[in-house]
């Protein structure tokens, strides 16, 4: 009777065990946590190209109709007015580029059906969700602040000798508030995005949201009986609370309990968070 060798099994158990242990080895992936999906909803937003194409237009028209406002005034036009205000005109302007973003960042997935894509890589979709708003916020903001900045700066040296520190440090809060209320107008507009899921739709909302109630306040206002309410409407809309925050007259503000400033950012954060928090518990039910 021959002695039986030992099978192979056990030495190759033994070098898969060392392989396993070897550092070069495969480790398990790390958990997804809201770094990565900020980093790539900042991938998708650099990458594509109408995303820039919609940022440079609103840098050209805030910096561009700013600086014809500001060749167009004297250095005696900045007593009544700040430095900051000539970037009013562009940022009435360039309020929709700003809106039309906000909706872009969530609809054009659902258009190209990226969306499947995304959510599939990352499941937990109210993460994806907020990184989008962190990351569109964040780049608005920054971008219209710099606009802004930019416009007033230039007013500031090309006038600023007979009329510099007339308003101060308030100049700037208006704009910083200007630039706030703009960039809450871009998240609201990307909450009803990811309401409607429709791009046409969710800008068409939007252009309503912020051309409209001028109009129809002037409407209701013709009619002693709605007198009251026309004047409400007339007095609180996103055209007023930009001339309101850059220090401009806008008539027939009286009756306000609370400073104008304060009283639109207070109205804007209160329609915003609601339609934020809407689009979480919509897009959480979703399939898509």
């Amino acid at each position: 009777m021959t002695a039986s060798t030992p099978g192979p099994a056990p030495a190759a158990a033994g070098a898969t065990a060392a392989r396993a242990g070897s550092p070069g080895s495969a480790q398990p992936a790390p958990r997804p946590h809201l770094g990565h999906a900020l980093a790539s909803e900042w991938t998708k937003m650099v990458s594509v190209r109408s995303t820039l194409w919609t940022l440079l237009s609103l840098v050209l028209t805030v910096v561009g109709i700013g600086l014809l406002f500001v060749a167009q005034t004297a250095d005696g036009d900045y007593r009544d007015i700040s430095f900051a205000t000539p970037a009013l005109f562009g940022l009435l302007v360039g309020q929709l580029a700003v809106i039309v973003l906000g909706v872009l960042t969530i609809t054009s997935e659902h258009a190209t059906g990226l969306v499947s894509t995304t959510f599939t890589a990352a499941p937990e979709r109210l993460r994806v969700l907020t990184a989008k708003y962190l990351v569109f916020g964040a780049t608005a903001l920054t971008v219209t602040t710099c606009s802004v900045v930019a416009v007033g700066l230039a007013a500031r040296i090309a006038h600023g000798g007979g009329a510099a520190g007339v308003h101060g440090a308030s100049e700037w809060v208006g704009a910083l508030l200007g630039s706030l209320y703009v960039t809450l107008l871009g998240v609201l507009a990307l909450a009803v995005g990811a309401l409607i899921r429709h791009s046409a739709g969710a800008i068409a909302v939007m252009l309503g949201v912020v051309t409209l109630p001028p109009v129809i306040g002037a409407m209701l206002n013709v009619w002693q009986a709605t007198a009251p309410l026309g004047q409400v409407v007339l007095r609180h809309n996103a055209p007023v609370a930009l001339m309101t925050m850059f220090g401009m007259p806008t008539g027939g503000a009286e009756g306000v309990t609370l400073p104008g400033d304060t009283t639109h950012m207070v109205l804007i954060l209160l329609v915003t968070g609601a339609a934020v928090a809407a689009s979480y518990v919509v897009v959480g039910r979703r399939d898509v």
